[in-house]
C-alpha cells in the first residue's frame, strides 16, 4: 500500500486526483497539507486524515511514501524539491514550473533523490492520440505541414450559477498561476503539438483579455519548425461551449478529431481504392493507455522511470515560457535563447 499525502487543493483537478488515490486499491490518502489552512482542514476532514499546518512536518513523517502536488503553479519549485529531498515520490499537475530554469532544478532534485515523478499530461495516452501517432508513423499523412489544436471552455464567463465564472477567482491571479488560459488549458494542445511535430525552433504568441482579468482568458501560439511546418495552439476561457479539436495536415493526407463526436477521421492518398476518395472514420481506436496516475504507481512499484513523460513535461515548460515571453515582447522567441 502506497501512503499518499495531498499537498494542496488549489488546483481544480486536485479533487480528481484525491478521488483516484482514495479509490485505487494500492493507495490510501493519509495526510493533507494546504497553503490555505482553512481549505486544508476541510479537506482533511472529508478524508478523515490528519491536517498538517507545516509542510516540513508532513514531509518528515516516514510513514508517508508519496505526495500529490496541486499547489499554485508558482509554488511547484519549492514544494516539489522539498518533497523529493524528503524521499517522497511525486505526482503533480501540469505545468511543472513556469520557467525552464525552475523546471530543471525540480528534475535535478528528483533525480538526485531517486524518487519517482510523473506529470499529469492525460491526453498523451488517449486512443485518439495513439491513432494519430500510428498514422503519422506509418506514413499515411506524408510529411506533416500543419498541426492545429484548440481547447476552450467558458470558465471565465458569468452564468446564473457562477456570476464570476466557474473557475476559482485565484485562477486569474498572475502571482499564483504564472499565466491564464494558455498556461492552464493550452497545456494540452501544446504538449500534443510537441508530440506530433517535435520541438519547434521558435514560438510566437498573442494573448487576449476579453473579461479584463489579470491573466489572459484567450490565447494563440504559433510554433515554427526548421522544416517549414507550423503548429497552431489555441486556448480560451471565454467560449460558450466547450471545444477540443485536432487537425493534422500532411503532404499525403490529413486527420482530424473532435470531442463533439469523439471520432478520428482520416483522408489519405495512401489508402487504397474508394477509401482514398473521401474522409474515413477510424473505426477501431486503440485502447487508452494507463492514466498518468496509474503510470506513476507502476513506476513506484516497479522502480522504473517516466522518462518520456518527464521529457515532454520539460519541453512543455520551455514552450510555455517562450509563449509568455513572446506575448510580453511582441516578438518571436527562439527556444535556444531561453535561460536554462
Amino acid at each position: 500500500m502506497i501512503r499518499v499525502a495531498m499537498l494542496s487543493f488549489w488546483h481544480v483537478h486536485a479533487k480528481d486526483y484525491a478521488r483516484m488515490a482514495s479509490q485505487h486499491p494500492d493507495t490510501e490518502i493519509v495526510a493533507v497539507w494546504d497553503e490555505d489552512a482553512r481549505r486544508g482542514r476541510e479537506k482533511a476532514g472529508e478524508f478523515s486524515v490528519r491536517f498538517y499546518e507545516k509542510l516540513e512536518e508532513l514531509l518528515a513523517n516516514p510513514e508517508i511514501d508519496a505526495v500529490i502536488v496541486d499547489t499554485p503553479t508558482t509554488a511547484h519549485r519549492d514544494v516539489i524539491i522539498a518533497a523529493a529531498r524528503a524521499g517522497k515520490h511525486v505526482f503533480t499537475e501540469k505545468v511543472v514550473a513556469t520557467t525552464t530554469k525552475e523546471c530543471k532544478e525540480i528534475l535535478a532534485a528528483v533525480e538526485a533523490a531517486g524518487v519517482k515523478l510523473t506529470v499529469s499530461l492525460p491526453r498523451l495516452y488517449t486512443g485518439f492520440t495513439q491513432s494519430i501517432m500510428k498514422a503519422i508513423h506509418e506514413g499515411y499523412l506524408g510529411t506533416i505541414s500543419t498541426v492545429r489544436i484548440r481547447l476552450a471552455h467558458n470558465g471565465a464567463l458569468p452564468t446564473e450559477k457562477n456570476p464570476n465564472g466557474s473557475l476559482p477567482s485565484y485562477f486569474f491571479d498572475l502571482k499564483s498561476c504564472g499565466g491564464g488560459a494558455l498556461m492552464d488549458l493550452g497545456c494540452h494542445p501544446m504538449y500534443l503539438t510537441r508530440l506530433f511535430l517535435g520541438l519547434p525552433e521558435s514560438v510566437s504568441a498573442s494573448f487576449g483579455y476579453i473579461t479584463g482579468r489579470e491573466v489572459e482568458d484567450s490565447a494563440a501560439a504559433t510554433l515554427r519548425y526548421p522544416s517549414g511546418a507550423l503548429g497552431i495552439v489555441e486556448a480560451g476561457f471565454v467560449n460558450s461551449y466547450s471545444q477540443f479539436d485536432i487537425e493534422v495536415q500532411g503532404t499525403e493526407g490529413s486527420m482530424k478529431y473532435s470531442r463533439t463526436d469523439d471520432r478520428v477521421y482520416i483522408r489519405s492518398s495512401k489508402l487504397s481504392g474508394e477509401a482514398a476518395a473521401e474522409w474515413q472514420v477510424a473505426q477501431e481506436l486503440p485502447a487508452s493507455l494507463p492514466t498518468p496516475f496509474e503510470q506513476w504507481l507502476s513506476h513506484i512499484q516497479n522502480q522504473t522511470t517516466a522518462s518520456e513523460n518527464i521529457q515532454l513535461a520539460l519541453d512543455l515548460t520551455r514552450l510555455m515560457e517562450a509563449s509568455t515571453q513572446s506575448a510580453q515582447t511582441g516578438t518571436a522567441i527562439y527556444l535556444r535563447d531561453l535561460t536554462e
